[in-house]
């Protein structure tokens, strides 16, 4: 597994250190979640690149663990010490509870042309995410799909009975501790770092994540049985802070969003035949993989527990989290019938 770096007093103190001479040279900071190469990584580098070359600003981007875990480098994101941040719902979660909605299973479909076209169309996704984010000091400038979620476990799983007690390691997300105690699992909230060892040692059971990350974060060797059961889609979000970003000039602001957009369009072709060939790589580096394609009636044993997590969604976000998912299936639906 790649080794991650510690955040240190020294790196925070040198980002603050240099907050007035970086702000003189408009050097702008941008931490994400992931390592060198993977989604959020190609779309913070397709950012600098277009801001960059279209204006004399220079963007700084740190990988994950350079300034800490995910909560780490949000805090540092609201308090102004980052420009801006990419960072996936599983995290905003506990900051913004109706964030959780990516987490219902079975909500978004695995078909990813359809994916994709719900995310550049959505109404939930484009016009009402924003208002959220903002309430938190956030300017969300892009949500966008990384890839299928994949279930990697110590043994092949097919059914809800198989899961049955396994320690599964969740985000701290309470809407998916929801989803895996539904499915009959054990959620066992744990950082990213402390992931691989996790499994390693036998704390953890298994763990979820896109293809790419298992494949990148070398989960499979000490996880090596890969089910696929179609029940979601990992989402991220590309943000600023909002303070920042309201002082930032007019030709500015459309500067950041231009360099948003084109930052979009380029990791969402890149994510195309991203999740097959880190699964070729995977089975080529590891013989003891097994890789589980849940058929309709396998699928439809853990969909019939959908609906409870479902239900604690509303239950944790009230009035405004029904609006969301009604608009959510509004535009999942709009999507599907094109």
């Amino acid at each position: 597994m790649k080794a991650s770096k510690l955040v240190t007093t020294a790196s925070i103190g040198a980002l603050l250190l240099g907050m007035t001479a970086a702000a003189q040279a408009d050097n702008w900071r941008y931490a994400h979640e992931e390592y060198e190469g993977d989604v959020q990584d190609v779309f913070a580098y397709a950012f600098k690149e277009y801001i960059e070359e279209n204006s004399d600003h220079t963007v700084q981007v740190y990988r994950f663990g350079e300034l800490g875990e995910s909560d780490d480098i949000m805090e540092q994101t609201q308090n102004g010490i980052l420009q801006f941040v990419n960072q996936s719902p599983g995290f905003t979660g506990a900051l913004i509870p109706e964030a959780q909605i990516f987490f219902i299973p079975y909500l978004l479909p695995t078909d990813e042309e359809t994916v994709l076209t719900f995310f550049d169309e959505s109404k939930a996704i484009n016009e009402m995410f924003p208002e959220l984010y903002a309430e938190q000091g956030l300017e969300l400038l892009k949500m966008y799909p990384e890839g299928e979620m994949v279930i990697t476990t110590n043994e092949p799983v097919s059914s809800p009975e198989d899961m049955r007690n396994k320690k599964i390691r969740t985000m701290t997300n309470p809407l998916l501790s929801e989803t895996y105690d539904a499915f009959g699992a054990t959620p066992t909230p744990l950082p990213w770092g402390e992931v691989y060892g996790g499994l390693q040692t036998g704390i953890l059971d298994g763990q979820e994540n896109p293809i790419f990350w298992i494949e990148s974060g070398g989960l499979y060797e000490v996880s090596p049985h890969l089910t696929f059961t179609g029940h979601g889609w990992f989402t991220t979000a590309m943000m600023a802070n909002q303070d920042f970003f309201d002082d930032l000039s007019e030709e500015d602001q459309t500067l950041v969003r231009e360099a948003s957009n084109a930052a979009y369009d380029h990791t969402i072709e890149h994510i195309k035949g991203l999740a097959d060939e880190a699964l070729e790589k995977i089975q080529a580096a590891s013989d003891e993989v097994t890789v589980t394609r849940l058929d309709e009636e396998q699928i439809q044993a853990f969909r019939d527990l959908a609906p409870q997590v479902e239900e604690a969604f509303l239950g944790m976000t009230g009035e405004r989290g029904a609006e969301l998912l009604e608009q959510f299936k509004a535009d999942l639906e709009s999507v599907s019938n094109e």
